[in-house]
């Protein structure tokens, strides 16, 4: 049985706020989310930059495969413990010392006149990304107690945005103050900032029964899932929980420029000021948990997110009314950030901590699918519906994962909670 999720009295939340390993998992997750946009919309601009034809960096995108097949070899850090730092620690340094190497690595190579060779760079960046992402995932869900998985788990989505914010806007400006390979040494040279984190963090303890065969390691994390009565209805509310948000999201710049909004007006509100809305949605969704407890939060959390997708609805009638899209965007935000720190929080309890890095690699690929797969026909739905009746559907399609947590109540708060 699944154990529960408690929630916290406030002297053990202000403990749990201000400890050192919430600090870690912030490092972690801006480490986590710096390679991100560096082998995407800035290498795009760079292909762009130097010639290189619409064709060619349209199937650039297919270098961003790692992240969604990060669980085939995710096994091996599960077996294997290198001779120094320990099980985490030790691979976590070993992938960003080699992830700082490849970003170098590829700053010496020129779309112009080798083309291939920038693709193999920037692959091999995007696999040695994908596998910190599930040393870091492994290690947040051992180094935590449950009930701080929540704030860990915000504080590790507001770093891992830094990053990202920090690769895309930091990057292109310095690629334009500077040059490319210049500016993909300097990011190399953050990656300096995770690599200091984790010698100076403490090793997770090793949990009893481990697997102790590279077989035991690729099956066991399969069996010990789903023998347990609730796997399938776990991996029905990872689908569905924020599917009505993301699907809302996929195709809501297209929404925004229908309306008549400006493309500046746009950059303003959706991008910078709806990025600090999240922050701080994540930040205090953690906290918020801490109190709660897990099951109240993904409930509160849940509502709050299906009631801000409505909002779309209500921006669809108003019309280009700047204040309106402006309550809209931060709203959608806020609550996106509060349910993201729940649901990452969420999938780490459900991992054994014996197979962490295999099950969370498997749950976070699954998390993946509405955004990557299922919002691939929301174009073609909001022209055939109209954006109002869109984005009403993306609102009921909350509630199917609402019920399912009906069904969670159990073992997500302790019994006396």
């Amino acid at each position: 049985m699944t154990q529960p999720i408690p929630k916290s009295g406030w002297r053990e939340t202000f403990r749990s706020i201000f400890s050192g390993r919430m600090l870690v998992a912030l490092v972690m997750g801006f480490t986590s989310g710096l390679p991100l946009l560096l082998t995407s919309s800035v290498l795009q601009a760079w292909l762009k930059d130097s010639g290189v034809s619409l064709a060619a960096i349209g199937a650039a995108s297919l270098i961003g495969l790692p992240y969604t097949l990060k669980f085939l070899w995710a096994p091996l850090f599960d077996r294997f413990t290198l001779p120094l730092f320990g099980r985490r620690r030790g691979w976590l340094l070993l992938m960003q010392a080699i992830l700082a190497a490849a970003l170098v690595g590829l700053s010496w190579s020129n779309p112009a006149t080798n083309l291939w060779g920038v693709a193999l760079a920037a692959l091999l960046v995007t696999f040695f990304s994908a596998s910190q992402d599930i040393v870091v995932d492994a290690y947040r869900r051992e180094s935590l107690r449950d009930l701080e998985l929540g704030f860990g788990s915000a504080l590790f989505v507001n770093g891992y945005r830094i990053g990202m914010l920090l690769a895309g806007g930091g990057g292109l400006i310095l690629a334009d103050l500077l040059s490319f390979p210049v500016m993909y040494q300097v990011m190399a040279a953050f990656m300096g900032v995770g690599i200091i984190t984790t010698l100076l963090a403490r090793e997770p303890t090793l949990p009893p029964g481990a697997p102790r065969t590279l077989k035991s390691a690729v099956i066991e994390p399969f069996v010990e899932f789903f023998k347990r009565e609730e796997a399938w209805l776990i991996l029905a509310f990872i689908l569905f929980y924020k599917l009505g948000d993301t699907l809302a999201t996929a195709i809501s710049t297209p929404f925004y420029l229908d309306l008549g909004f400006t493309k500046t007006e746009i950059g303003a509100v959706v991008k910078l000021f709806g990025f600090w809305a999240t922050i701080l949605g994540g930040t205090l969704g953690g906290i918020w948990i801490l109190r709660l407890g897990m099951y109240r939060a993904l409930w509160t959390f849940g509502i709050l997110q299906m009631l801000s997708t409505f909002g779309f609805v209500l921006l669809a009638h108003l019309g280009p009314h700047l204040t309106g899209l402006a309550t809209v965007v931060a709203v959608e935000n806020f609550t996106g950030g509060l349910g993201t720190a729940a649901f990452v929080g969420f999938m780490g309890a459900m991992t054994d901590k014996r197979f962490t890095a295999t099950q969370y690699a498997l749950l976070s690929s699954l998390m993946g699918v509405p955004r990557v797969i299922l919002s691939a026909p929301t174009g073609w739905m909001a022209e055939s519906m109209g954006w109002s009746l869109f984005f009403l559907t993306c609102t009921l399609m909350a509630l199917p994962g609402l019920w399912l947590l009906r069904r969670f109540k159990g073992w997500t708060e302790p019994a006396n909670a």
